[in-house]
């Protein structure tokens, strides 16, 4: 069981290194496509600040992946194990193919699907999360783009007497400073997701592994919050994943949707991190992928309704729609084997 449980952590911090690289271009996507910074200077500039919301981020999050989705009696290692393989294998077929789809809401379908497989549909707690979690799918890229748009027309009236040339050098030095906190306020949610996740397992299994050894109360004690090496490792990770980047979802994001410059470029981070960080302030897992997607398409709305190629965008919304539905299709591995129930 020890070792089973230990391999099923590596399998979500693996999930969390995907997180990171699948969502690299949430972070840096813009300042790449302004050429602020070179694609190499970008992910390392991601990496370092996602881990930075380590020493600043809550649990509320987390707490809502771990308590909020399924019922916490019927969690067990194979069920996580289904949710995960769930996630993963979409993440990994949605990068492929450079489609911006969200990490968090496949962890949030895997999870759900492989409970429903184990306990039909009254495994799933709905509730308040469950409320807010759908939600948010259509209201996170609408304050994204509400947020992108009156920043953009806010720094426009602001700077329209100073000479172009002298506004692109300031922005290309504030893209710095946005980039930096989408990049934490990316951390700080999408990190928390695998630490719920780990919890819950860890949940799942103390009264076996208590009976085995004697060193797991060592590694969870209850009430007490989530343990120290499952922050550091979920951080790590996503930090990791973010260095080895995205790059075919970086076009996508960065150059397919609209032209970016690095005055809109800084609306569309501003808005993107000011409208994530607010979702993690009250514990709600939204997607960073739908958000910063949204400000991109505020900001460039702008110059004009047609700068925004409204096509490609439609065609992110439907992976959004599907990625919920083919995540749960994680409830297989269970049906498919009865006696890993």
């Amino acid at each position: 069981m020890v070792y089973y449980v230990s391999a099923i952590v590596l399998v979500a911090f693996i999930f969390d290194f995907i997180n990171g690289f699948h969502d690299s271009a949430n972070s840096i996507a813009t300042i790449v496509g302004t050429r602020v910074l070179s694609p190499f200077a970008a992910v390392v500039w991601a990496g370092f600040f996602n881990f930075t919301a380590a020493f600043t981020a809550g649990e509320l999050v987390a707490k809502a992946i771990q308590k909020g989705i399924i019922r916490t009696d019927i969690v067990t290692p194979n069920l996580i194990l289904a949710g995960l393989l769930g996630a993963i294998s979409w993440n990994l077929i949605t990068w492929f193919y450079g489609i911006p789809s969200s990490s968090s809401h496949a962890l949030i379908g895997g999870y759900a699907g492989a409970g429903v497989a184990k306990a039909g549909w009254s495994a799933i707690t709905w509730g308040e999360k469950w409320i807010q979690t759908l939600s948010f799918i259509v209201i996170s890229p609408l304050v994204g783009m509400f947020a992108g748009f009156v920043l953009m027309v806010a720094v426009y009236w602001l700077f329209q007497k100073m000479a172009p040339a002298r506004v692109d050098r300031f922005f290309r030095s504030a893209q710095l400073l946005s980039s930096a906190l989408l990049s934490h306020a990316h951390g700080a949610n999408d990190a928390q997701k695998t630490m719920g996740i780990i919890v819950g397992l860890l949940v799942s299994v103390k009264p076996l592994m208590a009976a085995e050894t004697g060193f797991f109360h060592h590694l969870y004690v209850p009430d007490e919050g989530i343990p120290l090496w499952v922050k550091m490792g979920a951080y790590t990770a996503i930090s990791l994943g973010t260095l080895f980047g995205g790059w075919r979802i970086v076009h996508t994001m960065g150059s397919r949707i609209t032209r970016l410059r690095p005055i809109s470029g800084f609306a569309a981070e501003t808005g993107g991190a000011i409208s994530i960080s607010l979702a993690t302030h009250y514990g709600i897992p939204v997607s960073t992928t739908h958000t910063i997607a949204g400000s991109i398409m505020g900001a460039g709305a702008t110059y004009r309704f047609s700068a925004v190629r409204w096509g490609i965008a439609r065609g992110i919304v439907w992976a959004w729609i599907i990625t919920m539905l083919m995540c749960s299709s994680s409830r297989w591995c269970l049906i498919c084997f009865p006696s890993a129930r």
